[in-house]
Order: structure tokens, then sequence, then C-alpha cells
């Protein structure tokens, strides 16, 4: 029960092939996260928005702080791939991020509108992007894994998802009656 409540769509798996159409679909999920994201938290009070997703997961709140702060890492990791040669990028410790006096002192809304602006950019990188340039990749060093920017436009994707799927089942089972 508790997988199923931390991965409400299951876990991500890198496709094994990945064609061009395959990316415009990535490429929308990210551009329209933003939006579904704002009207899935629009009208959550203070209550609400610190209550966890599940026993012991993060807060509503945490979560959307959350989302801001990996995704900015994401799209600074696609311009290192993009400007550098499979450069070894900068992994973070995303459970203490979370416990930042920044998350608990900032509104949702702050972060929902950083999420807006940076998904323009980045979907606008995206989509300025040659097949040359999907091909590109950089190292993780924790996974010890070199990850081309096509499998992490995916995994992206699937976090957006991973994440709203997260605040809507809790929606569901705890404040839509």
């Amino acid at each position: 029960m508790l997988e199923q409540l931390q991965y409400p769509i299951g876990r991500f798996e890198a496709p094994m092939l990945i064609k061009p159409e395959d990316l415009k679909i990535y490429i929308n999920d990210i551009r329209y996260l933003p939006s579904i994201l704002e009207i899935a938290v629009q009208d959550l009070d203070a209550w609400q928005l610190n209550t966890p997703y599940r026993p012991g997961g993060w807060t509503v709140m945490q979560v959307v702080h959350h989302l801001a702060d990996s995704h900015m890492n994401a799209l600074t990791r696609f311009k290192l791939a993009l400007t550098e040669d499979n450069p070894v990028i900068k992994p973070y410790d995303e459970a203490a991020w979370a416990k930042l006096g920044d998350v608990e002192r900032t509104p949702i809304n702050m972060s929902i509108t950083l999420l807006h602006a940076l998904h323009a950019r980045w979907v606008n990188l995206m989509e300025s992007m040659s097949p040359e340039d999907w091909e590109r990749s950089f190292v993780h060093p924790e996974h010890h894994t070199t990850f081309k920017l096509k499998t992490v436009a995916a995994n992206y994707a699937w976090h957006g998802k991973h994440h709203f799927a997260q605040i809507e089942r809790l929606r569901e089972r705890n404040f839509d009656k």
C-alpha cells in the first residue's frame, strides 16, 4: 500500500527506444505541469498544504517546492550537457532541501510562478534542440551512470506526473469528499 501511495503512477522505467514523437510528448508533459499543478493546489488551505501525501512522506507544500528545486537542477543539467562534453553533474540532497527554511516560509504560489517561468525556458530550449543534441549526455556520480538528454526528458516528464499524482490521490482520499 505504501508503495502505491509513494509511486501512484509506478516507478520510472527508462524507455529502450525514444522516437521524435515521444520527445514531443515529454516536452508537452513538461510544458503543462505548472498549469495542472496550479489547478491541483489552488483551493487547498494551510492545513491541507501541510498534510503529507503518505505516512512519512512530504507535505503538499514540500512536494510543490521540491518540483521547483528539482526542475531548476534539471534545466541546469540540460544546459551543462549541451555546452560541455559529458559533464559530471552535481547531485543534491533533495530530502535536506525539503527541510530548509525557504520551504516552510515561502508560499507555494512563488514556486508555481517559478515553475511557469522555468518550464517556459526549458520547453523553449528543448524545442530548439537538434536530434544530435538529444544524444548529448551527462554523468550522474551517485548513480555511476551516463544519461542522454532524451532519457532525462522522459524522466522529468514522469517526475512531474508522479508528484502531481501524489497530490491528486491525497485530494481524492482526504479532501474531495
